[in-house]
């Protein structure tokens, strides 16, 4: 496949305001200015004037399964919001898992998306095989996909937040955990899927879990992620049970450096910031879920500066109802100069965020996050020449401050996922249809 006549977006340093892309199989062959150069072999040309090509965006953050639960809870807190999902999360199955895994995906590869990571942590005990069937939502829509064996085994009754029936034992999550990783884990290049442990939160899982996880993660060479300093909530609960911040709790537990990544970090005190950043601890930012469940905004700048591996990610589609990876790329940059001043995030560092910066957070970047030979073909194709955004003097401004723009093309290896804003691996329609449907028998359950 060529692409040409795009102002084409490397992110790692150039632009071309008339350039090409070249694709042989996965991966990506040439970038340039100016046409490209024609060869022996057959390709498929892809006419990109009035368009800008971007790396694919990289999601680092979600809860998949949500997507058939939104709009509950709508002006609650996190713990109130939480406190009243737990009861429909707990008739979830296999079935609700892969439609909602089926539509949200979908909906991120319309808003640029072709990788995406997945905090899965509810596991009820008659569900069936759960993170199978996200996997295969995964494989069946066509993205790149990084989910997560996630646990909670704090219930209730020990002083935690989820309810009692909704949590797993520790050695049953430690045996689900391993076998998860070495069903799935594919650590070859160009891999569709990893995996990740990622313990829920410091209020819904012990300090004997959020140990042993470390320990296997690291035995077994994948990588580790939990939920973060997200509200003030956790902060009080932490220094009120554990004596100390959660950026403390979970760094004594042996959860900073290369290999972790925590979501939200919106409460970070001066220390925190500076062990995130010395530790090269990557972030998943989240500002639309914060700001829909009114959590703050993160220092993303600050984080930055001081040396943290920052991405972004979605969240829940039940805390983020438009689930846009896009709009989490001008969301970030809108809330950082919100609290920082004109200069706190340019717009091409936003798209940096959404993604350079998420590929490091998954440790991909020798493979997605930026347009360069050698590169997988992970790419955005965006139309900007419609009246929404023709006289935008800045292309990469017209896609971060502008109105979200029509996605001409989504490419994941090189494989189409999307042409002319309509996702060719689905039927969305139908997917809408079963999505609705599992949401009326989730309430009818939880009533």
């Amino acid at each position: 496949m060529i692409i040409e006549g795009a102002h084409v977006v490397t992110v790692s340093g150039e632009e071309f305001a008339d350039g090409h892309v070249v694709v042989d199989g996965d991966r990506i062959t040439a970038v340039g200015a100016g046409p490209a150069p024609r060869s022996t072999h057959q390709h498929r040309v892809i006419d990109g004037r009035g368009c800008l090509l971007t790396p694919g965006l990289v999601n680092t953050h979600h809860h998949l399964y949500q997507w058939v639960t939104r709009g509950l809870a709508v002006d609650a807190t996190l713990f109130e919001w939480l406190t009243t999902l737990y009861p429909v999360w707990a008739g979830i199955d296999e079935h609700a898992v892969h439609a909602g895994a089926t539509g949200a995906l979908s909906r991120l590869a319309l808003t640029g998306c072709t990788t995406s990571t997945d905090h899965h942590y509810v596991f009820p005990r008659d569900g069936g095989d759960v993170l199978g069937a996200e996997i295969q939502a995964a494989e069946r829509v066509g993205l790149r996909f990084h989910p997560t064996r996630g646990s909670m085994d704090r219930g209730r009754s020990a002083g935690g937040l989820p309810p009692d029936h909704v949590v797993e034992n520790l050695d049953d999550i430690l045996t689900a955990s391993a076998d998860a990783v070495a069903r799935w884990h594919d650590p070859s290049p160009g891999a569709m899927v990893r995996m990740a442990l990622a313990p829920c939160s410091p209020f819904s899982v012990t300090g004997d879990l959020m140990r042993a996880s470390a320990d296997l993660a690291r035995e077994l060479g994948v990588r580790m992620h939990t939920h973060l300093a997200e509200t003030a909530d956790e902060e009080e609960f932490c220094r009120d049970r554990f004596g100390c911040s959660p950026t403390e709790y979970v760094a004594d537990l042996g959860w900073t450096g290369g290999d972790v990544w925590f979501a939200h970090t919106v409460h970070l005190d001066d220390a925190a910031v500076k062990t995130i950043g010395a530790t090269g601890t990557g972030v998943a930012h989240c500002p639309t879920s914060n700001g829909r469940l009114g959590a703050g905004i993160a220092r993303v700048r600050d984080l930055r500066d001081a040396g943290a591996v920052v991405g972004l990610g979605v969240d829940g589609a039940a805390s983020n109802e438009a689930t846009s990876m896009l709009e989490e790329v001008r969301h970030a940059l809108l809330f950082a100069r919100a609290v920082g001043g004109p200069t706190a995030l340019g717009v091409r560092e936003a798209l940096d965020l959404g993604t350079r910066g998420g590929a490091r957070v998954l440790g991909r970047d020798d493979e997605i996050g930026a347009i360069a030979p050698g590169m997988l073909a992970d790419l955005a194709l965006w139309r900007i020449d419609g009246p929404a955004h023709a006289d935008v003097a800045d292309p990469v401004a017209a896609l971060v401050l502008g109105a979200p723009p029509p996605l001409e093309m989504l490419t994941v290896g090189g494989r189409p996922v999307v042409e002319h804003d309509r996702v060719l691996t689905v039927d969305t329609e139908a997917v809408a249809a079963t999505c609705a449907a599992v949401h009326r028998d989730l309430l009818e359950k939880a009533s």
